[in-house]
């Protein structure tokens, strides 16, 4: 009889990251939220390397192995919700219209992040902060790629093809814009964030049946 497989093997074979890539995702995302405070408290400019470090418990060695910038740091916080909304479009049913299944996302998977105040503070900061505005950009051009082999799951395509590209990266822009126009624009934020990203994504859906 063979040994037992290890909890390492045992979460290979069920599609889980081994627990080392778990525990560092786990660290970037600690890093990333101590980050958002310190720069939503302090500003990016007064905020330095060493503090992002020592508030998240790390080292400042261990912070640049894992970020190329202090405003990178931010990335992991950016980019929570991409993962749920691609894994919610695989699930949705082949049959219904790509903006039938969005409408059919749960709310908070519709958000940038889990709600933070912070995050929201972070993306009012992305209108004069260059930094962040860059970080910001990447990490949308980033989930480009993972919304469109979620796409093309649904039809059965190529994630290369161009209509998936073409959806993911519609989406991927009213979602960017709803949560630029719900942080930029607090005093007419009388509805939930999931509220104005599915109403900026149904007018992308009317525009292009005008079109």
């Amino acid at each position: 009889m063979g040994d037992a497989p290890t909890s390492a093997a045992q979460s290979a074979r069920a599609g889980r990251p081994p627990l080392t890539e778990r525990r560092k995702a786990a660290t970037r995302l600690e890093i990333a939220e101590v980050a958002v405070r310190l720069f939503a408290e302090k500003g990016v400019a007064a905020t330095s390397a060493d503090e992002i470090a020592a508030e998240a418990g790390v080292s400042t060695r261990t912070l640049w192995r894992y970020f190329p910038t202090k405003e990178a740091c931010v990335q992991p916080l950016l980019a929570v919700g991409v993962d749920s909304l691609a894994e919610a479009l695989r699930n949705s049913s082949g049959d219904e219209s790509l903006i039938d299944a969005l409408e059919a996302v749960r709310p908070d998977t519709m958000r940038p992040t889990a709600g933070s105040e912070d995050v929201l503070s972070l993306v009012r900061l992305t209108r004069t902060e260059p930094g962040l505005r860059a970080v910001w950009l990447q990490t949308h051009l980033e989930a480009e790629p993972v919304l469109a082999e979620a796409i093309a799951h649904r039809t059965g395509e190529s994630p290369d093809a161009l209509a998936p590209r073409v959806a993911a990266a519609m989406i991927n822009v009213a979602l960017r814009v709803a949560a630029e126009d719900y942080a930029w624009n607090p005093e007419r934020s009388g509805r939930a964030l999931d509220e104005v990203a599915h109403e900026a994504l149904r007018i992308a859906a009317e525009v292009l049946r005008q079109g």
